[in-house]
């Protein structure tokens, strides 16, 4: 073990979280190193000498810091998706570092749900990190707004409210809508959270596109009574509607993961679209009306079917700037066979 001031600098070591997914577990040392690059960016040290290490047997992510961590980039390194401890190394010991990530809900409201094809939540929480991350104040306390327009059973929605964000949501699969209802509404009279929640129809401009399910909460009862309150919005409706069901300019991210088969497509007018490339190609310049000049769109999507070179060109025709080279292209991962799975985060020019 090296010693923790090698060259005057300090050396941190991260022990990676105990995945219960064996496939994803082991991804994680290799995807907690490039989420922990792309924090560097906005960190006051400088992190260098980034490496998945082994310490008695142990996965860890190792790194030095141009000078001690302090408070605000303790606060930011706290919420890593995969970040288990912190430890500071030197004399052959591991000191442990306090941690306090953004949390603003119970754990459960993220692992209660399983169900076949759920997107690991760890994954999920890195990729609103990095899409968070490209934007100009990723964790200020201003309460930003999200969007996932294909997020089936909400596992992005309820990361969202875990970091006090506004959420929306929009998917075409009725199932997938009635399930979340379900779940959400269980879980916040389970919790006893102060909220309403009101279901109805879709309608614009005297035109039924689906269902909405429209809530208003907040996890704290004080904040409720003073009226500081987050909106988590579900529109059982097509993706290709974002831009009539919201405001142009609106959300500060979005943050999807793409359909692997056909169950997040979209029926409009030419009928359910099969293939990813063609959902996509329809459905980022639709997305990117809504996103705020300097807001971020991540992406994660199965490389199998489509390239990233395919897919980098799209969000270049919505005029979007993609964030490429370093950790940035070093996410991808094995899901199972059939599935190679990426991310790419895009950022929409303030001008």
């Amino acid at each position: 073990m090296r010693h923790a001031t090698l060259c005057g600098m300090p050396e941190y070591a991260m022990l990676v979280y105990p995945s219960a997914n064996r496939v994803y577990a082991a991804s994680s040392p290799a995807l907690l190193r490039a989420e922990l690059a792309v924090f560097g960016a906005g960190l006051a040290a400088e992190l260098s000498a980034i490496e998945e290490v082994e310490l008695g047997g142990v996965g860890y992510v190792r790194f030095t810091s141009s000078a001690p961590l302090g408070e605000r980039d303790l606060a930011l390194l706290s919420n890593l998706s995969s970040l288990y401890a912190l430890f500071e190394l030197g004399d052959g010991v591991l000191r442990p570092v306090r941690v306090t990530p953004l949390a603003k809900a119970d754990s459960d409201l993220l692992t209660i749900q399983k169900y076949a094809g759920k997107t690991n939540e760890l994954f999920t929480k890195l990729l609103v990190n990095v899409t968070l991350l490209a934007t100009a104040d990723p964790f200020s306390d201003r309460p930003k707004y999200l969007l996932d327009p294909l997020c089936g059973r909400g596992t992005t929605l309820n990361q969202a409210m875990m970091y006090g964000l506004h959420a929306t949501g929009l998917d075409v699969d009725a199932k997938d809508f009635e399930a979340y209802e379900a779940f959400i509404k269980t879980w916040l009279r389970n919790k006893r959270v102060k909220h309403t929640a009101e279901s109805g129809q879709l309608r614009r401009n005297k035109v039924r596109l689906g269902r909405r399910l429209d809530i208003e909460y907040a996890l704290d009862k004080e904040a409720y009574k003073a009226g500081d309150t987050r909106k988590l919005t579900y529109f059982n409706a097509d993706t290709l509607t974002t831009d009539e069901v919201l405001r142009a300019n609106s959300c500060d991210v979005i943050v999807t993961d793409a359909p692997y088969g056909v169950q997040h497509g979209s029926h409009r007018e030419t009928g359910l679209q099969r293939s990813p490339r063609d959902l996509l190609a329809a459905a980022v310049p639709v997305w990117t009306r809504v996103l705020k000049p300097g807001g971020a769109l991540g992406i994660s999507w199965n490389t199998t079917v489509l390239p990233r070179e395919e897919l980098v060109e799209v969000l270049r025709k919505a005029g979007l700037d993609v964030r490429e080279g370093g950790p940035w292209e070093e996410f991808a991962h094995r899901v199972d066979q059939a599935i190679l799975r990426d991310l790419v985060v895009a950022v929409k020019p303030a001008s």
